[in-house]
């Protein structure tokens, strides 16, 4: 059974910074994997911040691009999301999530879809003041 447990988020004021880490148990990162961000602001839908998989393949949306950072330590089961530079605009509920297939090749579109992804963790609040 998949679990994907969250922590880190918090609040912070604007320039500031915050890491969220998801530790993944169940799901095998030892071949092929493929995992990501997401994150859902009030009134409006979830999308796709980052995405990493076992290729070395790492996907952003252009809003974060230079100030968000996604990794994947296999030692510890554990992905990253560091965050920098953080603006209002970044305020929303952050998950994380994995596929249980992993597609060679994919799209930054394709990558940071909600559809891949099958397991998600609880969802952690970050919420950035000006």
């Amino acid at each position: 059974q998949v679990q994907l447990v969250q922590s880190g988020g918090g609040s912070v004021q604007a320039g500031g910074s915050l890491r969220l880490s998801c530790v993944a148990s169940g799901y095998d990162t030892t071949t092929r994997y493929s995992m990501a961000w997401f994150r859902q602001a009030p009134g409006k839908e979830r999308e796709g911040v980052a995405h990493t998989d076992s290729d070395g393949t790492i996907n952003y949306i252009d809003s974060v691009k230079g100030r968000f950072t996604i990794s994947y330590d296999n030692a510890e089961n554990t992905l990253y999301l560091q965050m920098n530079s953080l603006q209002p605009e970044d305020s929303a509920m952050y998950y994380c999530a994995a596929a249980s297939v992993w597609v060679k090749g994919m799209t930054a579109e394709q990558a940071l879809n909600e559809v891949l992804y099958n397991y998600w963790g609880q969802g952690t609040q970050v919420t950035v003041s000006s």
